[in-house]
């Protein structure tokens, strides 16, 4: 392995099924890709973590494959030294005991984290790549900053979701400049921690419209009978809510207004005038269990379910795929304008909802960007199977 790109991996808490067990682990022991295991390309020779869990395997494992813990992010990325001494950075900045706002944010330091790569990389006068899981934070002020910190010091950055890699059923990828005329995509779960996956699912769709992203004008959040209100307005398509859920396996039963009792919806205004939404199908009697995603192109519906499997999560495995790759070769596999809207979006639909449902215009989110030519690393399958299938921590499941 002396040959391999060397890594660092910051995170701010590592235990069963935590982001960190989920990607890290991957890194360390092998990416469980359908067939056999697949070995990593680069080798994580340094870890900080932020805190100890009580059920911590972050410790063990480090120890076990020969990983040298550091107390600070700077030691980790200089590996005890004074001078940047890694050829790339893996942030892993959710879970763990941090504070919650009024607006039901987690306050996870990912800016923080990515700010003291920054300065290391300053002060060495080179940069390497580096990845920061989910959204750029919780403040579209932090989330801005580290953008332009990546630009300034010329940072390849990757970020975001697994779900943009995860596996489809059907297989559905737009092609560049598909006539979208409006979009949406479903999910169940926290507001902003699973608002975010669902945000982004939508975003890597719809990001290939013709004449490409150009950004979000206005967005709301509506929850209760006001979701049904909007829907029965026109404000979102209950006809493309049905055609998602009906693609998601674990999808629960029954009409959605009656069998849902928490409901939330977040309303966006695209500047080219797509109007699009995420359905939030919280309290789905039924147990919905799935992601997923209905548009109307020239006149048709298409849609597919976003699959997420347990235990080893193999979603996340194609996620590391493409995070190795951007390690090996500097170039990251899809925008970080992606991540960097989705991010504002999400903190101005926490703000509408915290603010009383109002709508919030949104002048700054003018995030213009094309999406990628050449796919990213994904499932070959619409199922997982052999190693992406085999369960590694029965016991914790």
């Amino acid at each position: 392995m002396s040959e391999c790109k060397k890594i660092a991996a910051i995170a701010t808490a590592y235990y069963p099924f935590s982001h960190a067990d989920v990607i890290i682990s991957k890194f360390l022991k092998g990416f469980p890709v359908d067939g056999e295991l697949q070995a990593p390309k680069v080798e994580i020779v340094s870890m900080y973590m932020d805190q100890l869990h009580d059920k911590d395997v972050g410790v063990e494992l480090a120890r076990e494959h020969g990983v040298e813990m550091y107390f600070s992010i700077p030691s980790a990325l200089c590996l005890g030294g004074k001078e940047l001494a890694v050829d790339g950075v893996l942030i892993i900045g959710e879970h763990g005991d941090y504070a919650w706002n009024e607006k039901e944010q987690h306050l996870y330091p990912r800016r923080y984290f990515f700010e003291q790569a920054c300065g290391v990389f300053a002060s060495s006068g080179r940069s390497v790549p580096v990845f920061t899981d989910k959204h750029l934070s919780w403040s579209w002020q932090q989330a801005k900053w580290m953008y332009d910190r990546a630009k300034e010091l010329d940072v390849p950055f990757m970020a975001g979701s697994s779900l943009p890699v995860a596996y489809r059923k059907p297989w559905l990828e737009h092609e560049l400049e598909t006539p979208i005329e409006e979009a949406l995509s479903i999910a169940y779960g926290g507001l902003e921690s699973y608002g975010f996956h669902a945000l982004e699912t939508l975003q890597c769709m719809v990001e290939r419209r013709k004449g490409g992203e150009t950004g979000i004008v206005a967005v709301q959040c509506l929850e209760g009978e006001a979701v049904w209100e909007a829907r029965d307005a026109g404000r979102w398509s209950g006809a493309l809510a049905a055609l998602a859920l009906a693609q998601v396996e674990a999808g629960g039963e029954g009409d959605l207004q009656e069998v849902c009792t928490e409901p939330a919806v977040f309303l966006l205004e695209y500047a080219d005038g797509l109007q699009a939404a995420t359905l939030m199908a919280n309290g789905f009697k039924g147990g919905m269990q799935g992601w997923g995603y209905a548009a109307t192109v020239a006149g048709k519906q298409q849609a597919c379910e976003f699959y997420l499997h347990g235990d080893p999560h193999p979603h996340f495995t194609y996620l590391g795929l493409n995070v190795q790759e951007m390690f090996l070769t500097g170039k990251p596999q899809y925008p970080i304008e992606r991540t960097l809207l989705v991010s504002g979006a999400l903190e101005a639909l926490m703000d509408s909802r915290h603010r009383g449902h109002v709508r919030v215009e949104t002048p700054y989110l003018d995030v213009a960007y094309t999406s990628y030519d050449t796919p990213p690393i994904r499932p070959g399958a619409e199922r997982p199977s052999g190693a992406a299938a085999e369960p590694w921590r029965p016991e914790a499941s």
